[in-house]
């Protein structure tokens, strides 16, 4: 393996696994949609492209003459077409470019409880991802790995820090989801989960599941966040019909919201380790627990 094409490598997880390529004899393709891409363009081994992903073109173009491909390109909110564009439609074209390109593997990063039947569109568009990538690849010989990870944490996430500063601006937190149970993972464990796969010489088509250590509930983990940036507050258990309704009044404030009701819907089931299928520990990796990363005073 000497040339690697990473799409969504400008991305929380894409600049972490770039960094842990950096140890590894390799070339690396990223993307982006506009330069300047700061996050990863100063690393060594990375050139960065101006490219448009979702035209099959640019697509065919970006994988030719690459060993290995991985896809991490995914949103946590947007309209069921955007979910269906971004994984199902883009993974499915992806597979194809790289049959047809003579690409060796390709690494795809799905979600922890990926179900086409699941409660929540982000669930079910990433289980009709992986069928649809499936399917490619048994039609063609593709080599596919699936990587499907639950809720990732670091340092410099936007899933522990945003509820660190929920908690420097608010009282208390009304949290919808409360008991519902996660197993988060490192992220620089997910890094070296996907560098595992792309070496991986195996035929077959494989899914890991990326999970930590230890099992938290929601109120759990921002209860912990806000200890962590020495804010700790009170925290309000909604029903989820409740939390939906919250959930619907962000979506109509500006930007990206906190939460939305596609995220409630979600955690209508836990996000944790199924024991179905191989995990970290098969890839030689002994995963992070969440206070072997952060300390208190270390959030913002």
């Amino acid at each position: 393996m000497k040339r690697v094409l990473i799409l969504g490598g400008t991305g929380f997880v894409g600049r972490h696994l770039c960094e842990a390529l950096q140890q590894h004899d390799v070339q690396i393709t990223v993307p982006t949609r506009r330069l300047p891409a700061r996050s990863v363009q100063m690393l060594p081994r990375v050139q960065v492209v101006e490219a448009d992903v979702l035209n099959t073109q640019a697509l065919s173009a970006l994988v030719a003459d690459h060993d290995v491909v991985v896809n991490l390109v995914a949103i946590l909110h947007g309209t069921p077409d955007e979910f269906q564009r971004l994984h199902v439609e883009l993974p499915q074209s992806l597979a194809l470019a790289c049959a047809q390109g003579g690409v060796q593997r390709l690494v795809q990063v799905s979600a922890l409880g990926a179900d086409p039947q699941g409660p929540s569109e982000y669930q079910r568009s990433k289980g009709r991802g992986e069928a649809a990538l499936l399917q490619v690849a048994v039609s063609t010989g593709l080599s596919l790995r699936m990587l499907r990870p639950s809720v990732i944490f670091g340092r410099d996430d936007q899933f522990i820090n945003t509820f660190a500063r929920l908690q420097r601006l608010a009282p208390v937190v009304p949290l919808a989801g409360a008991h519902t149970r996660f197993q988060p993972v490192w992220v620089q464990d997910v890094a070296q989960a996907l560098a595992h796969l792309m070496h991986d010489a195996n035929p077959l088509h494989t899914t890991y599941e990326a999970c930590g250590p230890e099992v938290w509930t929601l109120a759990e983990l921002v209860r912990h966040a806000g200890r962590w940036a020495g804010c700790e507050r009170a925290i309000v258990p909604l029903p989820l019909s409740i939390g939906r309704w919250q959930a619907w009044m962000l979506e109509a404030l500006p930007g990206r919201p906190l939460m939305s009701r596609d995220n409630v819907d979600s955690m209508r089931v836990d996000n944790v380790s199924s024991g179905q299928l191989p995990g970290l520990q098969q890839l030689s990796i002994a995963p992070r627990a969440l206070a072997s990363v952060f300390t208190r005073g270390e959030l913002a």
